[in-house]
């Protein structure tokens, strides 16, 4: 089964990557930004992703492991926990922040429906750093993906080339933001697997709430360390990529879908 959720490095040398791209942004490719260029090539210009960033370790590849046997259609235990970490809205409209959302998948031939949270896969051929023309959106060397906001333009061809629908756009003026998390009207944003938790050495917002609450449905760890939890749990249980045939080797896997 290969569920689709539903209605977010510039390696020329990744034939598989330019051909989803051609795909994905083939309504982009065709836009002059300047007499004689265009989006793709300068994408393809930007600086290379997983550049040095503070608390980067290059030897790790930080993920998650979400296991939906274990995820009830009525919990929203890490939703509510990452809205109140990063200061989003509680109640997004329909073109609101929703870093984390939970989906409902069903099996066509057998009926089968499951719940599973779905956020920022953290690619580790991320599109949205392939398709950014101002190396706003970047991968870090421990393959977390994030937008600088400072760069960002707010052109939203990250959101557009994202097949996950992960991202998102600021629409208004924010206030009262959390001093880790800034955000910014005008600018492109998505889940950062609490990036500043991370450095800090503590676990993602979503990831303590399922454990808080007794589920144990989301395992975060170094997919690079063949010791640690995640890495033995992926061994040795069957797990699925979202959309695996798109080869961008997501960070977040999934079991028993």
């Amino acid at each position: 089964m290969n569920p689709v959720p539903p209605t977010p490095s510039q390696d020329a040398a990744q034939p598989e990557r330019r051909g989803f791209l051609g795909v994905a942004a083939a309504g982009l490719a065709g836009i002059l930004l300047a007499p004689g260029v265009r989006l793709i090539e300068i994408a393809q210009a930007a600086p290379a992703a997983g550049a040095a960033t503070a608390g980067a370790d290059p030897q790790v590849r930080w993920g998650m492991l979400i296991d939906s046997t274990k995820c009830s259609s009525g919990c929203t235990d890490c939703v509510t926990a990452c809205r109140t970490e990063n200061g989003l809205p509680e109640n997004p409209g329909t073109t609101g922040a929703q870093w984390i959302r939970k989906i409902e998948i069903k099996e066509i031939r057998t009926g089968k429906t499951q719940s599973l949270p779905v956020m920022c896969q953290h690619c580790a051929e991320p599109p949205c750093v392939d398709v950014c023309p101002t190396g706003a959106s970047f991968k870090r060397a421990d393959g977390i993906v994030l937008v600088d906001k400072h760069i960002c333009i707010g052109c939203r061809y990250c959101v557009m080339a994202c097949p996950y629908k992960a991202r998102s756009f600021v629409h208004e003026p924010q206030t009262n933001q959390k001093p880790d998390v800034p955000r910014g009207m005008g600018t492109v944003e998505g889940c950062t697997m609490c990036v500043h938790k991370v450095d800090r050495g503590e676990q993602p917002a979503c990831v303590q709430a399922c454990s808080a609450a007794g589920h144990g449905a989301i395992v975060f760890g170094n997919l690079n360390d063949p010791t640690s939890e995640i890495s033995k749990r992926v061994r040795a249980i069957q797990t699925s990529q979202l959309r695996a045939d798109l080869k961008l080797d997501p960070g977040v896997r999934y079991h028993g879908i």
